[in-house]
């Protein structure tokens, strides 16, 4: 698989899953732009994979996505087409915190930053082109309408709104394929599973419920051995990205096997899809024109 011809943009690729998810496209020969929030972290990431994988087309992005501001100038910084874009970045709290922007944070990093990014490179993603939104945690839970930013209740965020929102990204992911099929981009969902993060890493005992607090220690004792290697969830984003055995499929809900699944019922549901894909166009102010 040669993919010196295409350009590919992995957010939250400084890092975790994204940071795998850039090592194994520049493998395969890809243009990779990085994007992080640390221009530091971004430049040594972007060094890194550079040498590690002896392709020297990997460019360091700053960017934070969870504001509008970030995203637009993101946007305008890439040159040329985008031909796959990769929604990976995450978001945790513990709390319920908002954006320069008063948008809850996950929702912020999970829903609306995808779904205003997509769109802001529309004009230059060519026929063909991929979009592959990451979710995580344990999504497919209901989808609250009237809570989609925590504004009514907030759990935190290891079990409850980590995991609504990305489920709602599952929801606004199903119509932006629906949307976005005229104009022959392809937009698929991806679980990678469960991966030993830097993200994952910073979670305390205290951000577990009451009812997981006993255990929480034995789990984070637990966990580099089990899901320290990064580079076995992430080949999933990367099938999607790169294969071509999935260049013409369109709506789909891949595991981390890179089999597709069913959707959850809850993303089937209209009244979610509707509700999720109002707020994400009123909050960024995108409107799809296909």
């Amino acid at each position: 698989m040669d993919l010196s011809n295409r350009t590919m943009l992995v957010t939250g690729g400084t890092g975790g899953i994204g940071k795998e998810t850039a090592r194994g496209l520049a493998r395969l020969g890809a243009r990779v732009l990085i994007v992080g929030r640390d221009p530091g972290r971004a430049r040594s990431a972007a060094a890194e994979l550079a040498d590690d994988t002896g392709n020297p087309r990997i460019e360091a992005f700053t960017a934070d996505v969870t504001s509008l501001a970030g995203l637009h100038a993101l946007a305008a910084r890439p040159t040329g087409p985008i031909d796959v874009l990769v929604n990976n970045v995450g978001a945790m709290t513990a709390r319920r915190e908002t954006t320069a922007d008063g948008v809850e944070r996950m929702f912020a990093a999970h829903v609306l930053a995808p779904f205003a990014l997509t769109h802001l490179l529309l004009d230059r993603m060519p026929p063909g082109a991929r979009v592959v939104n990451v979710t995580g945690g344990i999504p497919g839970g209901p989808i609250d309408p009237a809570n989609l930013q925590a504004e009514r209740r907030f759990l935190g965020w290891t079990f409850s709104q980590y995991n609504h929102t990305k489920t709602a990204l599952m929801a606004m992911s199903h119509r932006l394929a629906e949307r976005l099929r005229p104009h022959g981009v392809r937009v698929n969902v991806v679980y990678p599973g469960h991966g030993h993060t830097p993200m994952n890493r910073a979670v305390t005992v205290r951000a577990f419920p009451y009812a997981y607090r006993p255990v929480a220690p034995l789990v984070k004792l637990l966990a580099p051995v089990l899901f320290g290697d990064l580079a076995r969830p992430a080949r999933s984003s990367v099938h999607l990205a790169a294969s071509p055995e999935v260049a013409d499929t369109t709506g789909t809900y891949f595991g981390q096997d890179r089999r597709p699944r069913s959707w959850p019922e809850s993303v089937l549901d209209e009244r979610a899809r509707d509700a999720v894909w109002a707020l994400c166009e009123r909050l960024s102010g995108c409107r799809s024109t296909v």
